[in-house]
């Protein structure tokens, strides 16, 4: 086996996968892992770790792996990370610690993120007890939102020895990594094992509790007895163009359109939750969620269409994620932007109105600023339009609560250990930074976990 070659992953046929919800990606066999884990050259000084949102020691469970040692990997990683499972499949590796991977110069960063994931799914079928915690301390902190960054901090501050309650406003614990990415990328029940073993730690978790609607935080703190208490509400809030026709029948959210068919199984048959979808969708936007949207619309049986307004090479998703989406038969409508959404007679989409564009100078994002190319205009033939153009958090907590800051653009305010205005309570993950990637919300809990530790030991 050549070194700097990584040994290939098994995933379903395009064809085939393209009609079902299983996931796409296979995971390495036990000598598949340990051949990939060998090609680690065991750096003496290893620029993977700091790339790291959560920095796992990446060498030691790497080198673990190829003693066969796959427990003691799993407990390697269980020291920085409660979802090992959930970050090998939908974590950018290949921007993060992959991208410094010395392998990577003259050949293939070794595969940490499937490395990872290996090593969860391992632990899962073998029943891995990762349950160690220190002595309780008495402490009560409250954590809002069972997302990434809520489920790391309240991991982490568990095993710290806290009383640590989440509140979740849905009715299954996850966030957006259950209501957010699709079967096919994130299993469900690979989330669900993640959460069991928060509460194997000590995690109390309360569904269908609103925090601003059911209780107000201040209540947390003042009634209920919370020392501390953590905002990992994320950003749910979904983002509109403003073009004519956004109010149609047929035009809705890639969260309202993924969190239907993915947290209340629309696309099963047996659910009485349907959704109505068009015969040719086009989704707007380019990042993760458009891709996770218009492969959605495909395993429902539609024509499905990317529709985004800059070229491939700036495309903010995951390149796996778009070469997945390209090899399933999705269609890419790049240099292309919708002008107006056209509607029937009763009020249904008909068609969108779209203007090719062109790139310019580049804009304060560092990419190309998109330019109109006057009298390019032409008709889309579609019945459905979602949108993905991100989200921003959702104002009900930080408008019921006192001296919680937030800025212009309606995240909190926090300091550097993700402190925010008000006296012991922190926030972390999307509510702070707006939509991002999964990994920076869990190292934006595991640093307001170290701060609130800090905070209650004095």
């Amino acid at each position: 086996m050549s070194r700097m070659k990584r040994v290939a992953i098994a995933e379903q046929d395009p064809k085939i996968r393209a009609t079902n919800f299983e996931e796409v990606c296979l995971g390495y066999t036990e000598e598949e892992a340990v051949a990939e884990a060998t090609r680690c050259l065991n750096c003496k000084n290893p620029k993977c770790v700091p790339l790291c949102p959560v920095t796992i020691n990446i060498p030691e469970f790497i080198q673990a792996i190829k003693n066969r040692e796959f427990e003691e990997a799993a407990k390697i990683i269980a020291k920085s990370s409660a979802l090992p499972a959930v970050c090998g499949r939908v974590c950018p590796q290949e921007v993060q610690c992959e991208s410094t991977c010395i392998l990577g110069i003259k050949g293939d960063a070794i595969a940490i993120g499937k490395l990872e994931r290996f090593v969860a799914d391992w632990s899962r079928e073998n029943n891995i007890d990762l349950s160690e915690t220190q002595a309780k301390n008495g402490k009560k902190v409250a954590v809002i939102g069972s997302g990434p960054a809520g489920l790391t901090c309240a991991g982490d501050l568990a095993k710290l020895g806290y009383d640590v309650t989440i509140f979740e406003a849905l009715h299954q614990p996850g966030g957006v990594l259950v209501y957010g990415i699709p079967e096919f990328r994130l299993p469900n029940d690979t989330v669900e094992h993640e959460v069991e073993n928060l509460k194997e730690l000590g995690v109390k978790i309360e569904t269908n509790v609103i925090i601003g609607r059911t209780v107000k935080l201040d209540d947390l703190i003042n009634e209920e007895g919370f020392e501390a208490v953590f905002i990992g509400s994320g950003a749910g809030l979904p983002m509109f163009m403003g073009i004519p026709g956004e109010n149609l029948n047929g035009v809705l959210s890639a969260n309202e359109f993924l969190t239907r068919s993915n947290l209340m199984k629309a696309y099963d048959d047996s659910y009485d939750t349907p959704i109505k979808v068009g015969k040719r969708v086009a989704v707007i936007g380019g990042g993760n969620v458009a891709m996770d949207a218009a492969r959605t619309a495909l395993r429902m049986g539609a024509e499905s269409h990317i529709v985004y307004r800059r070229s491939e090479a700036e495309l903010p998703a995951r390149a796996e994620e778009v070469h997945h989406a390209m090899a399933e038969g999705i269609q890419f409508n790049l240099l292309t932007n919708p002008v107006e959404i056209l509607g029937d007679e009763k009020g249904w989409v008909k068609g969108m109105k779209c203007i090719k564009m062109e790139l310019g100078q580049p804009d304060e994002s560092g990419r190309r600023r998109p330019v109109e190319i006057k009298g390019s205009e032409f008709e889309l033939d579609v019945d459905m339009v979602i949108m993905a153009l991100g989200t921003s958090p959702n104002p009900l907590i930080y408008s019921t609560t006192e001296g919680l800051e937030v800025n212009k653009r309606k995240c909190i305010v926090v300091d550097e250990n993700g402190l925010t205005t008000k006296e012991r309570v922190y926030a972390g993950g999307d509510a702070v930074t707006g939509s991002a990637t999964v990994i920076l919300a869990m190292g934006a809990g595991k640093k307001a976990a170290q701060a609130i530790h800090q905070d209650l030991s004095k």
